[in-house]
């Protein structure tokens, strides 16, 4: 059994001339209307009834007249302009940021509660239409997702080779003290100070942090709880459990029976917006993007 050829779908082109072709009071004229020779209009208008499979101009009326198929197959081919002018149309409203989604990868209370806040402040003031979705997960989770395409743009510890980034912002490690331990006196303490006392480790945000900055000193912390909330941890503080450090963007205003103090010498980290390719971001993500970037020349301003 032979097998049927299927027929070509209607072109675009095609189907204009159709339109074109209620309003004119010619073949030749309707092809001129869009910019075609009366050869192309007679070629296309042979392509698309044999494409249907049926006449759609009564050749024997006089001026333009469509056939009963003709007549019935012209308000679907309106239906597929008015559509195409639909995805246009959202298409460009996504390009101006009327609509769109934004999905965001954080971590820990650094970026969560102190950096993203008055970030995302500004950029839903500026684009209320578009819908900011934030997922808050490790470093390393964060990292993958950017990795796996599931979020655009993440919050990430710097420097990471692996992404585009931008620097957010500039924070140090600071000591968690119970208000009444003998380190509490001091201004600043020494990792030399921490490794007396028992420690308390957090897998959170700056935890990667600590462990390297107390391996390159050459010495090892008492751990005897590893956490991954600082809630937890300023929680074991308090009650005596042990000391800490965390980072000092996480840390709260005030906090009952516990004490900051700096880190002598200081050990600061760097934290930033990150993404695959700056240069194919949406809409969307690239509007953050260039507000991240113009952050620093506003605050320049602002201190002038």
């Amino acid at each position: 059994m032979a097998r049927r050829q299927r027929k070509n779908l209607p072109t675009l082109k095609q189907l204009e001339l159709l339109q074109a072709l209620e309003k004119a009071d010619g073949i030749s004229s309707a092809g001129r209307a869009l910019g075609m020779t009366a050869s192309a209009t007679s070629h296309a208008l042979r392509a698309l009834e044999t494409n249907l499979g049926v006449q759609l101009i009564d050749r024997n009326a006089p001026g333009i007249e469509l056939t009963f198929a003709g007549k019935q197959v012209l308000p679907h081919v309106c239906d597929v302009f008015s559509a195409l002018n639909l995805v246009q149309s959202v298409a460009q409203s996504g390009a101006r940021l009327e609509t769109g989604i934004l999905r965001l990868g954080s971590f820990g209370l650094t970026a969560s509660l102190k950096l993203l806040p008055p970030i995302l402040d500004t950029f839903r003031k500026r684009y209320p239409g578009v819908e900011v979705q934030v997922i808050e997960r490790t470093d390393l989770e964060i990292e993958q997702a950017l990795l796996d395409r599931k979020i655009e743009v993440g919050i990430v510890t710097l420097p990471n080779d692996k992404f585009d980034t931008e620097l957010l912002a500039t924070d140090e490690l600071v000591a968690v003290l119970p208000a009444g331990h003998d380190l509490a006196a001091d201004e600043a303490v020494t990792l030399r100070d921490l490794v007396r006392y028992p420690f308390i480790l957090t897998y959170a945000g700056s935890g990667g942090l600590v462990s390297r900055t107390f391996a390159r000193a050459g010495l090892q912390p008492k751990v005897t709880h590893e956490l991954s909330q600082l809630t937890s941890i300023f929680e074991f503080v308090a009650r005596g459990q042990g000391v800490s450090l965390v980072a000092s963007l996480a840390i709260p205003n005030k906090y009952e029976g516990i004490v900051f103090r700096s880190l002598r010498p200081a050990v600061t980290r760097r934290i930033g917006l990150a993404c695959l390719n700056d240069t194919r971001l949406s809409p969307a993500a690239e509007a953050l993007w260039k507000q991240i970037q113009q952050k620093p020349l506003r605050q320049a301003k602002a201190q002038r």
